[in-house]
């Protein structure tokens, strides 16, 4: 049976969507400057509470590398040595700033009693793998390093990422663990990024916010000269390993109106069939980005469940 073209919306989020459309329209070299401008503009409108500390630290990069901006949440007079959220941005792996995650910490660092750091990796085309990732590795290296002067419970450092940024940070674990430096506490991947080959049915539908055809983009600008080849590794497209064991305990969101909804299905499984302890979370209905809506039923429940299943993890 042909996969569908396309796959049904939640009702609330496709209202939403015909009066604040989220639009990229098809990506191209030429449109990216202006689109991270936008995004960049968007960004600073945002409204922030008063709730949480932000400082940013410019820290060395790996291997000869540029240096990498982080920035370090923490909740405003939390004593002692507090659970750290190592997070990395979506967009594609050519949009998107560390600034995305401002929002999500005011929320999670007060309400959890946790450090939030997110990390301002480099974009593809400019930079391709496996720059954005050794620069998130820089990150995560530095959080473990200094987690004393931090306030962080070096035991209790977990990671998170969203779309590229879920990709990343699978990416992220596989090559921590392979490495056997820094030991996390968990992954967090919202609707992650994680298959370069997009073979699936969902890969092929005409979902809303993040298409196809962009998917594609993404990954031919992030993959360089290894797109379309059998050489791409499994730190660039986590799909790709073929040993998903040792990784540490892992929570997985996706909507069924995604593209990534079907290989996101597929690693959940094939980290329980490894012995990874891993909980999956379907929401019918549901785009990519579907957490950011802020009236519908389906999103403020996949927001709740992604605070529920951290507050576990962090414990």
């Amino acid at each position: 049976m042909a996969a569908p073209s396309v796959r049904a919306v939640d009702p609330t989020i496709a209202a939403d969507l015909e009066v604040f459309p989220i639009n990229l329209g098809e990506l191209s070299l030429e449109k990216l400057p202006a689109l991270r401008d936008m995004r960049m503009e968007m960004l600073g409108i945002l409204q922030l509470s008063d709730a949480v500390e932000r400082s940013d630290e410019t820290i060395p990069g790996r291997a000869g590398g540029p240096d990498v901006v982080v920035r370090v949440h923490r909740p405003k007079g939390a004593a002692g040595q507090l659970p750290c959220i190592y997070s990395i941005h979506g967009g594609g792996y050519v949009l998107g700033s560390y600034e995305m995650d401002d929002l999500r910490f005011d929320n999670w660092c007060p309400t959890l009693g946790a450090v939030g750091v997110s990390v301002e990796y480099r974009l593809a085309p400019e930079t391709p793998y496996p720059g954005p990732l050794e620069d998130c590795y820089a990150g995560l290296e530095w959080v473990f390093k200094n987690a004393e002067s931090l306030g962080i419970d070096p035991r209790r450092i977990g990671i998170s990422g969203a779309s590229a940024g879920g990709g990343l940070a699978a990416g992220l674990a596989l090559l921590a663990r392979d490495r056997a430096e820094l030991p996390l506490a968990f992954q967090m991947l919202i609707y992650p990024m994680i298959d370069d080959r997009r073979t699936t049915p969902s890969s092929q539908c005409e979902v809303p916010i993040w298409s196809p055809a962009n998917n594609e983009f993404g990954w031919r600008a992030y993959l360089g000269e290894l797109f379309g080849t059998d050489e791409v590794p499994a730190y660039a497209a986590a799909a790709r390993a073929e040993d998903l064991g040792g990784l540490p305990p892992t929570g997985i969101w996706v909507g069924t109106a995604d593209v990534f909804c079907d290989e996101d299905i597929d690693y959940a499984q094939r980290l329980i069939q490894a012995g990874v302890s891993t909980e999956l979370h379907v929401y019918p209905g549901a785009p990519h980005a579907f957490d950011v809506f802020p009236s519908a039923p389906v999103s403020g429940r996949g927001r709740r469940d992604m605070l529920d299943w951290l507050r576990a993890a962090l414990a």
